[in-house]
């Protein structure tokens, strides 16, 4: 990869603009756009000029997990890097499993980002050092995780996702057009799949993996 035509995706607006600013200048990169959402940045990459995302993982509309799984299966040749606040394993696990290509927390200094840049477009990955230690200090943890998350159906991950926004049983059956009986069961299949003892445990769970902040 010569000349890396980049896009950032982040909702964040002064994130984006300082992240603009550090990179700009730089001889190899030539930020193509910036997306503040999963689905605007998809639009952009549809449009062949991307070879290169730095991505949040929390996003509206579309997140970054959700996105980098779309690229992976519809546009592997390009290059993913997360940039985020989440240090928690489980969702550096499930991104490793996916196949982004580096990692970095966005307290990263500017060297270190640049580094990571370089190295992924060389046809590497890049892995915060501190991020790596913890994803192998928990992996069996991870493993476990991980397999749950994937045993969860869409409308269930749906309706945590819901529990994890405070809503109620009647607002969910409003949202989602199921019954009050349903969305129950639903609930109560959550609490068995994850093993949790109740609500909080739905909530902490859904945290934990990257589905809400």
């Amino acid at each position: 990869m010569n000349t890396i035509n980049l896009l950032i995706a982040d909702d964040h607006t002064m994130f984006l603009q300082g992240m603009i600013s550090l990179l700009e200048q730089e001889s190899n990169i030539n930020i193509v756009d910036k997306a503040a959402n999963g689905n605007e940045a998809l639009e952009i990459i549809n449009k062949g000029l991307v070879n290169f995302i730095i991505l949040d993982i929390s996003m509206p509309d579309m997140d970054g997990i959700e996105l980098s799984k779309i690229l992976r299966k519809k546009h592997p040749n390009i290059k993913i890097l997360i940039v985020s606040t989440h240090s928690n394993v489980m969702i550096i696990s499930r991104l490793i499993r996916i196949g982004v290509n580096g990692y970095l927390l966005k307290n990263a200094e500017k060297e270190e980002l640049l580094k990571a840049i370089n190295a992924i477009a060389k046809g590497e990955n890049y892995f915060a050092e501190e991020l790596t230690e913890k994803h192998l200090q928990n992996s069996s943890k991870i493993e476990k995780q991980v397999s749950n998350l994937t045993e969860l159906s869409s409308r269930e991950k749906e309706i945590l996702i819901l529990i994890a926004h405070e809503y109620n049983t009647a607002e969910i059956a409003e949202k989602t057009f199921i019954s009050l009986n349903t969305v129950n069961t639903h609930r109560r299949n959550l609490l068995s799949k994850l093993n949790a003892k109740n609500t909080a445990g739905l909530v902490k769970y859904a945290v934990e993996n990257g589905l809400v902040d």
